[in-house]
């Protein structure tokens, strides 16, 4: 339970003082991390004769765009930058539990506002490509009644995001820690692999690939 508490680091002095917990210094740290990396990758870029890492880069992005655009549509590709920048936190969030760090992921805090901010995109990207007055009257599609329903649904595609993400990581950690008390020696190791590098990537392919499908059907 220590493990998964985060603890304030330090306090700053206004509004009456805000504690930042190990999550969003966590969070600060990784955002520093992929930023320095951004200028250095893109620093020397060329259209003509470009080198082994452009290339590397340009097809992995190259293949994020296409993924997401098969996904909201050519047209919607305007989404497509944020869908890549959460997935590429999530997975370093995920991951960065390997260095030594605790990864803001296991904070229900975090996943729980990963999951509004994408409800909220949810919900423009159907505002915006169909209006207002759409957006709204579909709430009452096919038959009136339904109306209630379709308004929790709002609320309960970020809860499902945020429970998911949050609920996987939580339970890789608790079966890891078991197995490190009963088995401490080889077992873990395997393990680790999965829980920790695989499970994580695959959470964060699975949380901005429901966020890209939500987005689908509510512009349809």
């Amino acid at each position: 339970m220590e493990e998964l508490n985060c603890t304030p680091v330090f306090e700053i002095p206004v509004f009456g003082g805000i504690a930042v917990n190990e999550s969003i210094v966590v969070t600060w740290i990784i955002m520093a991390v992929l930023t320095v990396l951004s200028v250095i990758f893109v620093r020397n870029l060329r259209v003509e004769n470009p080198g082994k890492v452009q290339l590397v880069l340009e097809s992995a992005i190259g293949w994020a765009q296409d993924f997401f655009e098969g996904i909201i549509g050519k047209e919607n590709r305007r989404y497509v930058p944020y869908l890549i920048t959460v997935a590429l936190y999530l997975a370093v969030s995920n991951l960065i539990g390997l260095t030594g760090f605790k990864p803001p992921t296991k904070d229900l805090n975090v996943t729980a506002a990963l999951a509004i901010m994408s409800m909220l995109l949810i919900e423009y990207s159907g505002i915006h490509r169909n209006g207002l007055k759409h957006w709204a009257g579909h709430f009452a599609k096919p038959v009136p009644f339904v109306a209630p329903i379709m308004v929790m649904e709002i609320f309960i595609r970020p809860l499902s995001l945020c429970m998911r993400l949050f609920g996987n990581m939580l339970g890789g950690f608790v079966v890891m820690e078991l197995v490190k008390a009963v088995v401490p020696l080889l077992v873990p190791i395997p393990l680790s692999f999965y829980f920790d590098i695989f499970d994580g990537l695959l959470q964060a392919y699975v949380f901005v690939f429901l966020t890209a499908l939500f987005m689908n059907e509510e512009m349809e």
